[in-house]
């Protein structure tokens, strides 16, 4: 069900109330660039900074995608096998809660030894990141799965594991796996500017904001990249929940239209 066109648009009006605020404040309250600049300014800054700016997205986006197509690999053959099976659980459970606890930005330093100031550096602290909230979440929705669906399943001919794996444990986890990829990108965007910002690599939009900006005082244009550093989560979550919560589990819709 389509909605009206001016619910369609109703996000419009908080969005342009918070900028007329942003912009009254910092222009007529504050009236200090450097504690916090206008919005027209910032406006003006990310324009000025078009073309770096695409190139340090681009560079943040492959980062991201390195770590959190790692993640998702290893994540998801773990979760099956601590979620099927109670053996391989209790093995390895002691060992995801003494590492899960350990803040990312901890894994700076090894990051920088093993992969020096490279891709695979940063891509490995989104790794870190990302790695446990898909593991977790995904480890549960196997967890879960009823008795009842894989007794059905077996009396149907699923005899095996690997048949109860595929045609009834994965099916039903799926959308733990979703929830757990969401909160996994979310976490791992997070870390993409965390890992820049202290030096794993030497380029991507972390790396821009605090080494070019920050010591310079140019606050217009350190607020400029923290706007498109949200804009470009925004536009990540929008997209997954496009293709994977209203396509592909569009039978899973609540009572919110």
């Amino acid at each position: 069900m389509k909605l009206p066109t001016k619910e369609k648009w109703l996000w419009l009006v908080p969005l342009i109330a918070v900028l007329l605020l942003w912009e009254f404040t910092a222009g007529y309250v504050i009236k200090n660039p450097l504690m916090l600049p206008r919005f027209s300014a910032v406006i003006f800054s990310i324009y000025a900074l078009r073309n770096v700016l695409i190139a340090d997205t681009l560079i943040s986006l492959l980062h991201f995608g390195i770590g959190l197509a790692l993640a998702f690999a290893a994540a998801i053959p773990l979760a099956i096998g601590m979620g099927w099976s109670r053996n391989i659980f209790k093995a390895i459970d002691p060992i995801i809660e003494i590492l899960r606890p350990i803040p990312p930005l901890a894994w700076i330093p090894i990051a920088m030894i093993w992969f020096h100031l490279t891709h695979y550096a940063a891509g490995f602290i989104i790794f870190i990141g990302a790695f446990f909230p898909i593991l977790i979440d995904s480890y549960t929705g196997f967890r879960d799965v009823p008795k009842v669906l894989v007794e059905t399943g077996k009396v149907l001919g699923c005899i095996s594991d690997k048949k109860q794996i595929k045609y009834i444990a994965f099916p039903y986890a799926l959308p733990s796996i979703a929830t757990g990829t969401r909160v996994g990108m979310g976490v791992g965007w997070m870390c993409v500017v965390a890992a820049e910002m202290f030096g794993v690599s030497d380029s991507g939009l972390g790396y821009r904001l605090f080494q070019k900006f920050y010591f310079l005082h140019q606050m217009d244009y350190v607020v400029a990249y923290m706007l498109v550093l949200g804009l470009v989560a925004l536009c990540l979550d929008r997209l997954f929940r496009h293709f994977v919560e209203d396509k592909l589990f569009k039978w899973k819709k609540g009572i919110v239209k």
